[in-house]
């Protein structure tokens, strides 16, 4: 069987690299607590979970994805299938077994040949 190209400009990869499942989540409608604040809690988006490509980001990665654009610091690429609720407000959970899932924040949203067959997006992790 041949690739599928996941379009990282020039880069291909095997569907069958994305061995890591992860959780998609973003930040809900704030409710009153009754003490004349908000709380917010996260919302599983629709499918709630994707198999994916994660892998450390370099500069070049990101000069070539986001151009000129001006991001926070990014620490990982995570290659997707096309899903139209992702943006950059997205929480991403990645598997970690058997430590807790690590927290990536989307900070880009990439559309390789802007075919919606793919997404890639620029990650910088949440440390606790």
């Amino acid at each position: 069987m041949g690739t599928v190209a996941v379009g990282l400009i020039g880069t291909r990869a095997a569907v069958a690299l994305r061995q890591k499942r992860i959780g998609l989540t973003m930040p809900g409608v704030p409710v009153p607590d009754g003490d004349g604040g908000y709380t917010e809690t996260e919302v599983a988006l629709n499918p709630p979970a994707l198999w994916a490509h994660v892998r450390p980001a370099s500069v070049r990665d990101i000069e070539q994805i986001a151009g000129s654009t001006t991001l926070p610091t990014a620490t990982h690429l995570v290659t997707v299938p096309y899903h139209p609720g992702i943006t950059t407000e997205t929480v991403i959970a990645l598997e970690n077994h058997p430590q807790p899932p690590r927290v990536l924040k989307v900070v880009f949203v990439g559309t390789p040949d802007e075919r919606n067959a793919d997404l890639v997006l620029v990650c910088a992790e949440q440390v606790p």
